[in-house]
């Protein structure tokens, strides 16, 4: 079988499925197993593959119909035109969520900020982000779960920024060794309902965001009087339909304050920035 049939017949095994994005998908696990790039795969498609190869990459396609993400899969992911090492301890890292780090580098640029902290770092894929484009910044990313900063201390270091990014242990703001200029986070937003209806490959814990999906948010925002310096900023993505109720609190919680809030590529308010512009009470 050639790489060109290999790929067209996953590509309508996925789509079958009612899998999203069935020809990249199938593009990624085929380059995978060949360990090649994109331009090879489609500079020789009619390269014969291997048996030993052609077994290895339909036993990942049934990995894939069985509902098995392909980053957990493959083990990385793309994101901000980064790659990525994941597996199921921590959260696959989402496109939107690059709009996180696209405000706050936006914000540094006018805000110089000598200290950023990410809340609920998972992969580290965020706080990596923001150092290599930020090199004068010390960045805290903290997580709640251990195994899941073994993952983000791996991509640290791949990314050679392990001393720079100072990895904390503990629930949101409390390992916490200052207070901070800019504070980005993504935390669990899907409801228990909506959970229920999801995959059970990505971890809970990273997903749960309570009864109505703004407990975490809601438990963040608590606690950040005290951790946020005069004149800083708080970055929170949220999920669709939330951005009503999370203005709300921050305005309860931080009357003075400026809050923006910022589309993603569909459409849907998904980022939330809080400016103090008063030292919190």
């Amino acid at each position: 079988m050639t790489r060109r049939q290999a790929l067209n017949r996953a590509r309508e095994m996925l789509a079958e499925a009612n899998i999203e994005d069935a020809p990249l998908e199938s593009e990624l696990l085929l380059r995978h197993i060949l360990q090649i790039s994109q331009v090879e795969l489609y500079q020789d498609p009619e390269r014969e593959i291997k048996p030993a190869q052609e077994e290895k990459f339909w036993s990942l396609v049934k990995r894939r119909l069985s509902g098995e993400p392909t980053a957990y899969i493959t083990g990385h992911r793309e994101f901000y035109g980064l790659d990525f090492y994941v597996d199921p301890r921590v959260l696959i890292p989402r496109p939107e969520s690059e709009l996180l780090v696209e405000k706050t580098l936006a914000l540094a640029q006018t805000h110089p900020a000598a200290a950023i902290a990410e809340i609920g770092t998972g992969s580290g894929a965020i706080a990596i982000s923001l150092a290599l484009n930020l090199p004068q910044a010390n960045i805290y990313a903290t997580d709640i779960s251990e195994a899941a900063l073994k993952v983000a201390c791996f991509n640290c270091q791949q990314h050679d920024v392990a001393d720079r990014i100072y990895l904390l242990q503990g629930d949101m703001l409390e390992p916490l060794p200052e207070a901070v200029d800019i504070m980005v986070a993504n935390l669990p937003y899907v409801s228990q309902a909506e959970l229920s209806r999801l995959s059970d490959f990505e971890p809970q814990l990273a997903r749960n965001g309570g009864a109505d999906g703004l407990a975490q948010i809601e438990k963040l925002c608590q606690q950040v009087s005290g951790k946020l310096r005069p004149q800083g900023f708080l970055l929170l993505e949220i999920g669709q339909g939330q951005e009503k109720a999370v203005t709300a609190l921050l305005r309860s919680l931080f009357p003075s304050a400026e809050i923006e809030l910022f589309p993603d590529l569909s459409g849907i308010a998904r980022v939330v920035l809080l400016s103090l512009t008063t030292p919190p009470p």
